[in-house]
């Protein structure tokens, strides 16, 4: 039994390579990889703004944020206390200031 061959019948080997060459020197898949580069460029400057405007919120975040969320706990914890005194003691429970 004879063996089948792939890509055509009588071409040898060097026909498909210099196919090959054809097809990547063409100018579609050079203008193909252009754009791919371009892509992966534009790609990696967004992620680098990104990730400074990341930077840039969660710094904020902790700076002005975290405090005033600590400030607030504290303020609650000071009430809580007045307010279990003011039980204990029997006075009456003083609300504002």
């Amino acid at each position: 039994m004879a063996a089948k061959r792939f890509g055509g019948a009588g071409k040898s080997g060097g026909g498909d390579s210099n196919i090959l060459a054809k097809i990547s020197n063409s100018e579609i898949v050079s203008q193909g990889r252009r754009v791919a580069g371009d892509a992966v460029g534009v790609s990696k400057k967004l992620l680098r703004s990104t990730g400074k405007a990341a930077w840039i919120a969660g710094t904020t975040f902790l700076i002005l944020v975290v405090p005033l969320i600590i400030e607030m706990d504290r303020e609650a914890q000071l009430n809580e206390i007045d307010l279990q005194q003011a039980s204990l003691l029997g006075a009456p429970a003083q609300r504002g200031f």
